[in-house]
């Protein structure tokens, strides 16, 4: 059985930015939960940051995560990222489901770096470590792609 690392908000932990949770309320997920596959981090909390927190935005260009009043929080998303390819190895997970639009777990869209609400195409520093060592990532909208993919490695497997 496969296991899955997991955004911790959508597992409804309390580790957003703003003290909420995002959490994820489909039957696949919950079934996996159900079953032990998932394996939750939160990256900017494991990295160092409180919550709550300054929202943080990714800035491409720069190769850096700034808070809203202009702090450089690269450090922490950094180590947080690592942290969570970490927990990847040491369990051989090859699956992440992640928080889409988060500077940190983003995989398809991450907000623009400029805090004006605008998202653009782009990763979050967690889904890119992740992704260069081969460990495919997920998001919330993409569950059912991961649940295919999944259901397919286990036929070939049994």
């Amino acid at each position: 059985m496969e296991k899955i690392l997991v955004s911790a908000c959508l597992m409804g932990d309390l580790v957003r930015y703003d003290g909420g949770h995002q959490q994820l309320v489909n039957k696949t997920f919950e079934q996996w939960q159900h079953e032990g596959r998932l394996v939750k981090v939160c990256p900017e909390v494991v990295g160092g940051l409180s919550t709550p927190r300054a929202p943080a935005e990714r800035v491409l260009k720069d190769n850096l995560v700034i808070d809203v009043s202009g702090k450089d929080v690269t450090h922490a998303f950094t180590r947080g990222a690592n942290i969570a390819l970490s927990i990847c190895l040491e369990q051989q997970i090859k699956y992440a489901l992640l928080k889409d639009s988060s500077p940190s777990c983003g995989s398809n869209t991450i907000y623009d770096g400029r805090f004006t609400g605008s998202k653009i195409s782009g990763v979050g520093l967690t889904t890119e470590l992740l992704r260069q060592h081969d460990i495919e990532v997920y998001s919330e909208n993409t569950v059912l792609l991961l649940a295919e993919k999944l259901t397919h490695n286990e036929k070939k497997f049994s």
